[in-house]
């Protein structure tokens, strides 16, 4: 398949060009950052550049945003409407326009926001908790969740939302602590990717892409206050390693993210686990 993928210099973008080269697709990366996995320095805010170069492709994978990070660097609203929303808006009428089938749209489990708090328990986070977000991040976020909705109705395009987890740079202990309940490996992220291009929806589709976790629903209130009688009921052996590595468990855990719906209906099963982290 031939795949147009933005944000390709970016963590999760650069991934999943990898990834789907080494399974045989042909994938033209753009970014407005320079990198080995990017083929074409293009902002997706230029209507008439991307519809130039998406010309001839099956497929548009979306990964360039502007993310939450920049909120905290006060970046203006404007910046997030203008790439995360007007951009949006170009990948999708330039899938209308070139005969493009599917637009793989990637989003963010921070669009929960305030839905993810909850004073007694940790929150259950499935497909079925409604978004509550919390700052323009979040909400340019849902507002481009809608538009891909909007197209998959009225104009017929193969548009699909996934939501991934936390892959920020971390050290060790805390990208394992987070492994356990609301990370993902960029690797698992790609797989995922992967394996929405060949999936066909009759319905408008949107899927929480993480690490998954061991944990059940018995186990909320037990995660908000003793999260280390929850984890060694499924990782006895973690201790050991906790202790000998000089890492600290989590106080409290908040959510859980739940990614059985790729599970399902994908084929989804992630890798780079917090079991595999022990292993390693």
């Amino acid at each position: 398949m031939k795949v147009w993928l933005t944000g390709s210099s970016g963590q999760l973008g650069s991934a999943t060009v990898k990834h789907l080269r080494q399974h045989g697709h042909h994938v033209h990366g753009v970014d407005v950052v320079a990198a080995d996995t990017t083929d074409e320095l293009l902002d997706i805010k230029d209507k008439a550049a991307v519809e130039l170069s998406a010309l001839g492709f099956d497929a548009i994978i979306h990964t360039a945003a502007i993310h939450g990070k920049h909120y905290e660097l006060n970046y203006p609203r404007e910046a997030f409407i203008d790439t995360n929303i007007c951009g949006t808006l170009n990948l999708l009428n330039t899938c209308v326009k070139n005969g493009i089938s599917k637009f793989l749209y990637t989003s963010t489990t921070s669009i929960y926001g305030n839905a993810m708090v909850d004073a007694g328990r940790a929150v259950w986070v499935d497909e079925n908790l409604i978004e509550q977000p919390r700052d323009i991040y979040d909400i340019t976020k849902q507002t481009a969740e809608q538009l891909c909705k909007d197209f998959f109705y009225k104009e017929g395009l193969q548009a699909s939302v996934y939501r991934v987890g936390r892959f920020l740079p971390e050290d060790d202990n805390l990208r394992t602590n987070h492994r356990l309940y609301r990370g993902l490996d960029e690797r698992d992220g790609a797989e995922a990717l992967r394996l929405a291009l060949d999936a066909p929806f009759t319905d408008f589709e949107i899927f929480n892409i993480s690490s998954g976790s061991p944990f059940k629903q018995e186990d909320l209130e037990v995660l908000k206050y003793s999260p280390v009688q929850a984890i060694l009921k499924y990782y006895p052996q973690a201790e050991a390693i906790y202790r000998a590595k000089g890492w600290s468990f989590p106080a409290s855990i908040d959510r859980v993210y739940v990614s059985d719906k790729a599970g399902r209906c994908l084929g989804y099963q992630p890798q780079y686990t917090f079991e595999h982290l022990l292993q390693q």
